[in-house]
């Protein structure tokens, strides 16, 4: 059974051996390289990639992320097209989908919109809906920390309260889900969304870093 992560995957190993190892990328500082490497860490070294959230991990993760980056190109995207190791929940396609998909979606993205002349995919209803709903179970987590209320719409799919006013008002972000995923995902630059609000609260949340 084909999820729409594997198709993701293939998609973005196509686009990373398209491009070449030293494109740029959406995610700042990284080239091509760098986000393969950051997905194969991911994936395969877990204790590694910790070290985005604890700091005595941080001096081996970028070590590691740097020898990768560094390394063979092509044998490089290979392990990501490849996927997790044997070993790995995410070699079920269930988990693979539920954990995947976005962080796939996303890095696809950070790559096809970051040289000039980019237009959206076209990603079908189907895989509109299930980014929909994936994007409504982590809504919450990602924008706890907005300054604003924030309503997300998805026309022909519904709306979600992602987060309460609090001192600043309510913004209602509109836009299809995938745009609506990588605004979350802090790609505001390249999302085609519309926000909706007062020129103060939409400036407040333009502002603000999210992520889980």
């Amino acid at each position: 059974m084909t999820t729409h992560a594997q198709s993701e995957r293939r998609m973005l190993c196509d686009e990373l051996e398209r491009r070449g190892p030293d494109a740029p990328t959406m995610c700042a500082g990284w080239a091509t390289r760098d986000l393969a490497a950051h997905l194969l860490i991911r994936e395969s070294r877990p204790d590694l990639a910790m070290g985005v959230l604890l700091p005595f991990l941080r001096g081996r993760l970028e070590r590691e992320h740097r020898a990768l980056a560094g390394g063979d190109y092509r044998q490089l995207v290979a392990r990501v097209r490849d996927g997790a190791p044997v070993w790995h929940p995410a070699r079920l396609p269930a988990v693979d989908e539920r954990v995947n998909l976005t962080e796939l979606f996303v890095h696809l993205e950070d790559v096809r919109r970051a040289s000039p002349g980019w237009e959206p995919r076209d990603l079908g209803a189907e895989l509109q809906s299930v980014l929909w709903r994936a994007l409504r179970r982590i809504a919450r987590l990602i924008f706890r920390r907005s300054p604003t209320g924030v309503v997300l719409v998805a026309e022909g799919h519904g709306r979600y309260a992602a987060r309460p006013p609090g001192k600043h008002g309510t913004v209602v972000v509109r836009g299809a889900p995938g745009e609506l995923v990588l605004f979350a995902f802090g790609r505001a630059s390249v999302a085609r969304v519309e926000l909706q609000g007062e020129a103060a609260d939409v400036a407040a949340l333009r502002a603000a870093r999210f992520g889980v």
